[in-house]
């Protein structure tokens, strides 16, 4: 109880500092060996393909119109995107998966045009942050992680695409392979974007999807069972997901 009571006020504290127009604070990214070697891993793409653009390149142009009538989705993302099985969870649905693991939203931004905006959906699904946290590219201030959410967004709605952003999942570290994710992943910055994200759409006419409620547990973690390695769900914690992301797409597209 005493963590769940820690998690609480921070809440509070957080909602408080945003409502008074204050910069959230923003905590440096862990320097640990494994995001120093993932970093490293990485330098070529950082060089050459900061986007990750020919990832998608060939699909996106092979990719048919929308048909007249069809709610075509794009689920826009970093690694828990990619790693979703959306034929499976959502069968018959003209969803779109251009999730790519390992990114951050300064990267997704770099690809949205080509990924999204070109493939002419009527909604887009917005799950990101949880790799600007890490710092997978770079420290990040969480002013410019929101200042790249809502361009994500303002891009879509100039272009009629209805948005819906989802929650920053919470993470957990009840495993050995999740000591070092949770590590590199403050669950309090977690949560202080999050209240940014619900604020923010709560004030631009972009739906909230709030994964992080119905996967959080009493110390404000990701629940047990939903995730192996703490980060990424498997597939109870993709069941959990799917009704909600669906919801929020019905949600959506009563728009105007």
């Amino acid at each position: 109880m005493k963590s769940l009571r820690f998690v609480c006020l921070t809440a509070e504290v957080v909602a408080a500092l945003l409502a008074a127009g204050q910069q959230t604070v923003t905590l440096p990214a862990t320097g640990s060996p494994g995001l120093d070697h993932y970093r490293a891993s990485r330098i070529a793409i950082y060089l050459n393909d900061y986007g990750e653009l020919a990832r998608y390149g060939a699909a996106d142009a092979a990719l048919k119109a929308p048909a007249p009538g069809e709610n075509r989705v794009v689920f826009f993302g970093d690694s828990i995107t990619d790693m979703w099985n959306l034929a499976e969870s959502f069968p018959s649905k003209p969803y779109v998966n251009r999730g790519i693991s390992g990114q951050t939203t300064s990267q997704m931004l770099v690809r949205f045009r080509q990924d999204v905006i070109n493939l002419r959906p009527k909604v887009v699904v917005i799950l990101a942050g949880t790799n600007d946290i890490a710092g997978n590219s770079g420290p990040i201030a969480d002013s410019d992680i929101e200042a790249n959410f809502a361009s994500l967004a303002e891009l879509a709605r100039a272009h009629n695409i209805h948005v819906v952003v989802a929650s920053i999942l919470p993470v957990h570290n009840y495993t050995p392979e999740s000591q070092e994710l949770f590590a590199q992943r403050s669950p309090e910055r977690i949560l202080a974007l999050n209240i940014w994200l619900r604020n923010y759409c709560s004030a631009n006419v972009t739906t909230y999807l709030d994964y992080f409620s119905s996967m959080v547990d009493g110390k404000g973690w990701l629940k047990r069972d939903l995730a192996n390695d703490g980060l990424h769900p498997n597939k109870v914690g993709y069941a959990v997901m799917v009704p909600l992301a669906q919801a929020a797409i019905d949600k959506a597209l009563k728009k105007p």
